[in-house]
């Protein structure tokens, strides 16, 4: 999609409305240094951001934790949920957030200007969730594999609705097989039955982690499940097109309780900003990067610049000749390349 230029007197108006939020943020600030200059507010005391409403936060210990509602110190900026925070508590029941700590990661997505944003922070694992139904393709979770390589976060393929899988398995189960031998993990999972979420409980136990998938494929049902007391919408699974909707609204940090006292609990992360992202703003080393069977290989081309088409003594090409990358990973990976330079 193209960026959508503005005109003058929009960007005008934009401005004014920044600059008004900015100086009423300033005022607020003012007035909360103020008062833990006049020692109104407690001692100090860490905790994480549980949701984010702009120049408030929720914060807690943890999450499931009842949230203390708290304003921002006027020089910190950026806060998203999951983020570790230094926070003070006030007398009136809310509090004052007055540091952030180190992130051990942060995954950014582009907003509608192409710039990137942060939406979250501190993410053990990125749960890509696609499902028997809408059929799944090799090219779709590819383009996730490499959008989640890029932030530096854990990929983990999840299938859903495994209730629906053909007992053979067919070219879904040959797809599987084939991440696996690379070294992605795949956990299989279905709602339809008891211990049908079994394996999902394990690998979320003791971790942060995020879903992100295309609609339709059940991501929205999983949280459900893990979430009982939480009032999460399902989105339909149209009977014509067979693509879901998206239904969450909020950013919110969740904490799953443990199915079983073997288990610990996890963490979970959940807003449309993160199950939406994508490659826009990678560029082709980032995406050759993404393609992890990919690594023996680089910067052994003939040619330091080489692109990997059609050039003489191109390393991936002699894998893939050799058997050692997978054909058709290759050409997901040429496809993906060649769409960073179309138009979109």
């Amino acid at each position: 999609m193209s960026k959508r230029k503005l005109s003058r007197q929009q960007r005008w108006r934009i401005e004014k409305i920044q600059a008004e939020r900015a100086e009423r943020a300033a005022k607020k600030a003012g007035r909360d240094d103020e008062k833990l200059a006049a020692g109104e507010y407690g001692a100090e005391r860490d905790g994480r951001v549980i949701a984010h409403f702009g120049r408030t936060l929720d914060v807690a210990e943890r999450a499931g934790d009842t949230p203390t509602r708290c304003h921002l110190r006027a020089n910190l900026e950026g806060l998203v949920t999951g983020d570790r925070v230094i926070w003070r508590a006030g007398e009136d029941g809310s509090g004052v957030v007055v540091a952030r700590g180190e992130r051990d990661n942060v995954l950014e997505r582009p907003d509608m200007r192409g710039l990137l944003k942060p939406v979250a922070a501190n993410i053990d694992q990125i749960l890509i969730v696609f499902a028997v139904e809408p059929e799944p393709h090799a090219g779709l979770i590819d383009r996730y594999l490499v959008a989640a390589e890029a932030t530096g976060i854990t990929p983990v393929l999840v299938l859903n609705k495994t209730d629906l899988l053909p007992e053979q398995g067919g070219e879904l189960r040959a797809l599987l097989d084939r991440y696996r031998h690379i070294g992605y993990q795949v956990v299989a999972t279905t709602t339809a039955h008891a211990g049908g979420l079994d394996d999902l409980y394990a690998q979320l136990a003791d971790r942060t982690s995020v879903f992100v998938g295309q609609s339709g494929v059940g991501k929205s049902s999983l949280i459900d499940r893990l979430l009982p007391d939480e009032e999460l919408r399902i989105g339909a699974l149209s009977e014509d097109s067979r693509k879901g909707r998206h239904t969450t609204t909020t950013a919110q940090l969740y904490r799953l309780p443990p199915p079983s006292d073997s288990l610990a609990a996890g963490e979970l992360i959940d807003s449309p900003g993160i199950r939406e992202f994508g490659l826009t703003h990678l560029d082709e080393r980032q995406v050759t990067e993404g393609f992890i069977e990919f690594a023996p290989y680089l910067g052994l081309c003939r040619f330091r610049d080489c692109r990997h088409r059609q050039e003489p003594g191109c390393a991936l090409l002699d894998a893939v000749d050799a058997g050692a990358i997978h054909p058709d990973r290759f050409a997901s990976y040429r496809r993906i390349v060649d769409s960073l330079d179309s138009p979109t």
